[in-house]
């Protein structure tokens, strides 16, 4: 069966998409229209792939959560209200240059109590609850850090979540540059090998969700 070719430009595409979702939460709306005038506001997550990973989260009834990369900490909020009163998020980051702005949504939310903040390069973080026993406890895992560190999430990540476990992990498409074979820069050829090894990777099932900048959700077998 053919089927016609145009679908819309991908801006039109997101727009249309982003605007036909439930209504944000009210202090999720409030973190993203305070970003919205800051410099670095443009690398905040995409409110659609949230949610879809949200209900995800609901659905599975998760309660342990992994976040690699937290910024202003709208994705850690999104996820500490999608899980029950005694879940958690262990939320990693570098720096709480970001991480400061967000903090106090988190308590408006009134979630704040679940999400464990950990200022430390997250590989580090990761190694060490590794090294604590907590291999094969954990839920749910989103990975949206630096890029040339992803593999390294990625196995990490394996090891802490159990049987059934999601990791998602976020631009994958890197705005389309991983199509384009002859853009061998840094994060962009360390996204591709890895989006390639997922493909092949006996250890998940996983599927590449068209939205945004592209998640690729993989549950752990």
């Amino acid at each position: 069966m053919n089927c016609p070719r145009e679908y819309g430009s991908d801006q039109q595409r997101r727009t249309y998409i982003n605007s036909h979702m439930s209504e944000l939460h009210p202090v999720m709306k409030k973190l993203r229209q305070l970003m919205e005038t800051h410099p670095r506001g443009f690398i905040m997550s995409d409110p659609n792939p949230i949610m879809v990973l949200s209900n995800m989260l609901k659905l599975a009834a998760v309660k342990k959560c992994i976040e690699v990369g937290v910024f202003t900490g709208y994705s850690s909020l999104a996820w500490a209200l999608s899980i029950p009163e005694d879940g958690k998020v262990v939320a990693c980051d570098i720096s709480t240059e970001f991480t400061d702005i967000g903090k106090p949504f988190w308590k408006e939310a009134g979630v704040e109590h679940k999400i464990d903040l950990r200022i430390a390069p997250a590989a580090e973080t990761l190694q060490a609850m590794i090294d604590g026993g907590e291999s094969g406890t954990y839920d749910f895992m989103f990975i949206d850090a630096d890029k040339e560190s992803y593999d390294t999430y990625y196995e990490q990540g394996l090891q802490l979540l159990r049987q059934g476990g999601i990791i998602a992990i976020d631009n994958c498409f890197r705005m389309g540059r991983c199509m384009i074979e002859s853009d061998t820069s840094p994060g962009v050829q360390t996204m591709r090998q890895l989006n390639a090894k997922i493909k092949k990777d006996p250890r998940v099932t996983a599927v590449m969700v068209n939205v945004a900048d592209g998640t690729f959700v993989c549950l752990k077998n």
